[in-house]
């Protein structure tokens, strides 16, 4: 952003398309007329993670002509903390030499051997971001300090794949809250659902669809509801040991649902025998959730 108050996109290696150019544009802080500084923020765009680090230019700096700069670097992988230190170092250098070029020095570097000198202190090296520190960053026991035994509700639409809107004025509380909840179905580790930033864009919302039936709750659902308070209000328990908790619960769920599975005709997978299922009589919401269930898991008969 220049000192004319315009916001350019200066520089970009590799290439990128006209619709990602536009969403970083439009996730860039600096377009908005609010003229509020996010520091850092990050999201996915169909399978694309994106860290925008965002400062304000000192009069100190070779820049003379440049208020604020944005660095945005795009992956394939979640870790908010590796990418936000990255950037800070490439935003360090691009004060002090005012360049690209040192830039991508270091980027290369990062890129092939996982390591880059930094000016001021040390090393950036990438094997100490382990992606597993990056999934357990939330807090667990915040949610549930918040929600209570509502947490089971975000458990379940989890556990059945469907997707929940979270809304807060400020981005980073967002982002902080979000980034927690794959945490709650442990056992599949995919924070590739998670979609921290969102405009209310068509491009970026078509997806989004409502779920009603598939959320009735039962026992089951009370059940994990009470435990995940209890493990959550443990004050001798960490993070991860209620993640484990939950982890283990949810472990007997499936187990539940077995009974109720065959091998496939092709042999390759389990898949419900929902005859077997209605049989035994469930309450209709286990019922309708066991069955919502195995689809989320791709068990239903083709």
């Amino acid at each position: 952003k220049d000192t004319n108050g315009e916001v350019l996109w200066v520089w970009c290696y590799p290439s990128t398309t006209a619709t990602l150019r536009n969403l970083l544009l439009r996730k860039c802080c600096l377009t908005d007329e609010n003229k509020l500084l996010h520091f850092f923020v990050f999201g996915q765009y169909r399978r694309t993670w994106f860290y925008i680090t965002t400062i304000e230019v000192p009069e100190s700096s070779i820049l003379k002509k440049v208020t604020h700069f944005s660095i945005v670097l795009t992956t394939k992988d979640f870790n908010p903390e590796k990418y936000a230190a990255f950037t800070r170092i490439l935003c360090r250098m691009y004060l002090k030499h005012g360049s690209p070029v040192k830039m991508m020095e270091s980027y290369i570097a990062v890129l092939t051997k996982g390591i880059c000198q930094s000016e001021e202190n040390g090393s950036f090296l990438s094997k100490d971001f382990d992606v597993r520190k990056a999934y357990l960053a939330g807090s667990i026991k915040d949610i549930v300090s918040q929600f209570g035994m509502e947490t089971v509700i975000l458990h379940t639409a989890l556990m059945l794949k469907k997707r929940i809107v979270v809304y807060h004025p400020k981005i980073e509380a967002v982002q902080e809250f979000t980034r927690t909840l794959p945490a709650l179905v442990w056992h599949r580790q995919d924070w590739t659902i998670l979609h921290s930033y969102v405009h209310l864009n068509t491009d970026e919302l078509e997806a989004l669809q409502m779920c009603t039936e598939a959320m009735a709750m039962g026992k089951l659902h009370k059940e994990m509801g009470q435990l995940i308070v209890q493990s959550a209000e443990d004050p001798e328990k960490s993070d991860s040991q209620v993640i484990q908790d939950i982890a283990l619960k949810t472990r007997e769920i499936f187990t539940n649902l077995a009974p109720f599975s065959e091998v496939s005709a092709d042999g390759e997978k389990r898949v419900l025998n929902l005859e077997a299922l209605k049989q035994k009589r469930f309450p209709p919401a286990t019922e309708n959730f066991l069955y919502h269930l195995a689809a989320a898991e791709q068990m239903l008969k083709i």
